[in-house]
């Protein structure tokens, strides 16, 4: 059993991917090719808004949104401590401040009520994560950042395809950041992402910000970075979109499915899914009493299992000069130790999930 099968994907459209791969080997066009343009206007509909802006990577995509916004040296982002360490390593990046608020216990996605008692006069951005694949309470933070006049940067790496509300993420803030990451509900086959805007200055500012800053060729008005998406990938992604919508809702009845059979397991906490939203489930993570000896029996049946962010943010060594100690974020610190994600993927058979639930 894979762990997250793409090779079931591929085998569904390994043609398709080869002539759209063949057509750029013909046009030749390896750099902001056709088919850069052409996923930027697919997946810009699909969202909402009006522009995307493709680029390198998820990483890139966050740290293109805060040079858009322009943070600088001494400026505070809040975020969260459970995470992977992009959304903090593009504040830090800056040499800004991340300023860490805590997740709620059953979403693990930022708690809303922590975030007031973190703004402060220095504070420019507020980014949440739409952790293992839904949004974060985007009409509540939103309405705190609105009280404020901050901005919100929706870092959804990993819920891109989920919806709060009946919109679509990346179309519920200012900034929408996404990830192509092999792994990620819509990946790629490398390294690849894409920022989603309402606002025409914004969306031309990044434009400019993913190629050195270049306004017209050789002409650099801002400092920018090498943020381009290779036209490569963006044929691949054009063919697996094709099947991303219909692989959302195998995620969700794939989600519903592993519910109904841990429902009754002892020692197991399945993964909550909050009021209005949907999850794509870019992994189906439950927490465990005792963590170790589940993934332990799973491994000795051959069923992959995996422990994401075993060490929060704050009490990473990166980020030690914030001066944060065990404690500080109790529920990103439980969740850390206790969350373990199972497998998931489009086509998991029910057959290989009752494999997985017969604990």
């Amino acid at each position: 059993m894979q762990f997250i099968d793409l090779a079931a994907q591929q085998k569904k459209i390994r043609a398709g991917i080869e002539r759209r791969i063949g057509r750029v080997l013909d046009h030749g066009k390896y750099i902001m090719g056709p088919e850069v343009f052409e996923l930027e206007a697919v997946l810009a509909e699909y969202v909402g808004v009006p522009h995307c802006i493709t680029c390198a990577s998820g990483t890139d995509a966050l740290l293109m949104a805060l040079m858009a916004l322009d943070i600088q040296p001494g400026d505070e982002v809040i975020t969260v401590p459970y995470t992977w360490i992009s959304t903090a390593e593009v504040i830090a990046l800056l040499r800004a401040k991340p300023v860490f608020v805590d997740i709620q216990p059953d979403t693990f996605n930022m708690d809303p009520d922590k975030i007031e008692a973190a703004i402060t006069s220095k504070t420019r951005a507020i980014m949440p994560v739409g952790i293992y694949g839904q949004c974060a309470d985007m009409t509540r933070i939103n309405a705190i950042a609105g009280r404020h006049g901050i901005p919100v940067i929706e870092d959804a790496a990993q819920c891109f395809g989920a919806t709060h509300h009946g919109r679509k993420s990346c179309n519920l803030s200012a900034i929408g950041c996404t990830s192509f990451f092999p792994s990620k509900p819509l990946g790629g086959y490398g390294d690849g992402g894409a920022i989603f805007t309402p606002d025409d200055a914004l969306a031309d500012k990044m434009r400019q910000i993913r190629i050195h800053g270049q306004k017209v060729k050789h002409q650099h008005p801002l400092v920018g970075i090498n943020g381009r998406l290779d036209t490569i990938q963006a044929a691949i992604l054009l063919e697996k979109f094709t099947l991303f919508p219909e692989e959302c809702e195998a995620r969700a009845r794939i989600g519903r499915c592993y519910d109904t059979l841990l429902a009754e397991v002892p020692d197991i906490t399945v993964p909550v899914i909050a009021p209005g939203n949907t999850s794509v489930y870019a992994q189906y993570t439950i927490l465990a009493t005792d963590r170790d000896a589940l993934s332990a029996t799973l491994k000795s049946r051959d069923i992959p299992s995996v422990a994401y962010y075993t060490a929060p943010l704050h009490l990473q060594g990166a980020f030690a000069g914030l001066g944060h100690q065990p404690g500080d974020f109790p529920v990103s610190e439980h969740v850390a130790a206790h969350c373990l994600s199972l497998p998931m993927s489009p086509y998991l058979t029910q057959t290989d999930q009752e494999a997985v639930c017969n604990l």
